[in-house]
């Protein structure tokens, strides 16, 4: 009998069972764009008269990066980073369970967002990162200052 994908992945060991269906659900669930906090500030941005572009894949000489929200004019590059995938200090856990396989997972993680970082400002990107903690308030006057500090385009009136 042929095994599927996510089977052949649990035969071979290179992914854990999930503990339950309702788990895998949760899991399958998570989205790699569109998330709350992400939304909700593009909505803020997009009230105050800012206009952007939401994931645009940018190919840095063998990098390619998805920034949430990009400015293109002003080269400015936003991420909101979930504080489970991506390590934050404050929020952050490493998983007791399947350790083997989510140690690697989020460290990987980690790596791509530095690499990420990286590829950016050495394009000349202003690069803003903001954890989906913060407070709405607050990530969009960490946007608004970069944009302050990067050349002049002005929200539509």
């Amino acid at each position: 009998m042929p095994h599927g994908p996510r089977e052949q992945a649990w035969i071979t060991g290179r992914h854990p069972r999930p503990l339950n269906e309702g788990r895998s659900r949760n899991m399958q669930a998570n989205r790699r764009t569109d998330t709350r906090p992400e939304m909700r500030l593009r909505a803020a941005l997009h009230q105050r008269g800012y206009r952007f572009r939401k994931d645009l894949r940018l190919d840095l000489g063998g990098t390619r990066v998805r920034p949430d929200i990009v400015f293109t004019r002003k080269r400015i590059a936003v991420f909101v980073d979930g504080c489970f995938w991506h390590l934050c200090p404050l929020h952050g856990r490493k998983p007791k369970v399947n350790d083997w396989y989510w140690g690697p997972k989020l460290q990987r993680t980690v790596e791509r967002d530095r690499a990420a970082t990286a590829a950016l400002t050495a394009a000349g990107w202003n690069v803003v990162r903001l954890w989906e903690h913060v407070s709405l308030e607050a990530a969009v006057e960490e946007v608004e200052r970069a944009m302050a500090d990067s050349a002049a385009i002005r929200p539509y009136q």
